[in-house]
């Protein structure tokens, strides 16, 4: 172990083995869904350059793509943690929080263990930035007051997961994509629209399949990113598991953070439901979550029960019990 963590690893946090076929099987799926997922966003934005430019169009495009990917502004950890008015969590704030990530990334085989911070919000939540040597991870004052330590330690093996399988390049990639593809569509319109009358004249017919393609172009592409976005949270969790040996814990975890959180958007929407169709989700459906991460016990040790209370990490901080709201840059916590 590393850092602050003590010389031996904690009873608590000992990893179980798990099914070693159904982790390769899951691992497999997500690989696979992950690869479809962003050669299809890069089709659908090389047909809308193909329809407007042929294959110079195609080619320009890639070398657009590569020039944003380069000189797209990179929003550093530190940014992104003063947006949320994040504040350090010091080892001797919650030790045993801090020897459970230094545990972690150990296991995940990261070169430094993440920062954490502490995010002054009721909501639960929790989130990762930067790369694997110089990562952090936030975490909201309602997630430290509400869930286990056990099922703290699954949520940071998660977070740890994304750092280590760099899911925030992979999803900035994805963003660029759908955002090209937008520019090429709205381009593909305006220059129909100006050339339409012409069009008209020597052909005769308007370009139906054209317009159509068009038009649903930017739709498909953010249907495909969301769909990438719940393809890697099914990724970390599976990696999440094998980390801690302990998926029930990020199962616990999961139903609470749905029970909680369903409250928090019910004394804000008293009189609504929250349309929630799965194709416009970028988390995938938590029973869902919690069916996979479930079925990666070997039978017939498969728990039928999540986690329970348990140990809660102690706080010193006050806590907070304001309503979540949306700021003035635009966050909602």
């Amino acid at each position: 172990m590393r850092g602050v963590a003590a010389t031996t690893e904690p009873t608590r946090l000992k990893a179980t083995p798990l099914d070693s076929r159904q982790q390769r099987r899951h691992k497999l799926r997500n690989a696979v869904q992950t690869t479809l997922l962003l050669t299809g966003m890069a089709a659908l934005l090389a047909t809308c350059a193909w329809l407007i430019a042929g294959w110079e169009g195609v080619l320009w495009t890639v070398v657009g793509g590569a020039v944003a990917v380069a000189i797209t502004p990179k929003v550093t950890p530190r940014m992104v943690l003063a947006m949320y008015r994040a504040r350090p969590i010091t080892p001797a704030t919650a030790p045993e929080l801090y020897q459970a990530l230094d545990w972690i990334a150990d296991r995940a085989g990261l070169p430094a263990v993440p920062r954490l911070f502490y995010i002054p919000s009721s909501m639960l939540n929790a989130f990762a930035v930067g790369k694997p040597d110089g990562a952090a991870v936030a975490v909201t004052d309602g997630l430290l007051r509400t869930l286990s330590l056990r099922e703290i330690v699954a949520v940071l093996a998660h977070e740890i997961s994304h750092v280590r399988n760099h899911d925030l390049w992979v999803m900035g990639l994805a963003d660029i994509i759908t955002r090209l593809t937008r520019v090429m569509a709205f381009a593909g319109l305006l220059l129909l629209a100006i050339s339409l009358p012409v069009w008209l004249v020597e052909r005769g017919t308007v370009p139906v399949l054209l317009i159509i393609i068009l038009l649903a172009a930017p739709t498909f592409g953010s249907l495909l990113q969301m769909a990438l976005s719940r393809a890697r949270e099914y990724d970390a969790d599976l990696d999440a598991a094998g980390l801690t040996g302990d998926p029930a814990g990020l199962a616990s975890a999961l139903r609470k953070m749905e029970r909680v959180q369903g409250r928090f958007w019910e004394m804000l929407m008293p009189d609504q439901r929250i349309p929630d169709p799965s194709l416009l989700r970028t988390h995938p459906p938590t029973e869902e979550r919690i069916d996979r991460l479930l079925s990666l016990y070997a039978e017939p040790d498969r728990p039928r029960r999540d986690s329970g209370d348990g140990f809660r990490v102690p706080l010193t901080l006050p806590a907070v019990d304001r309503k979540p709201r949306r700021h003035a840059n635009g966050l909602w916590y």
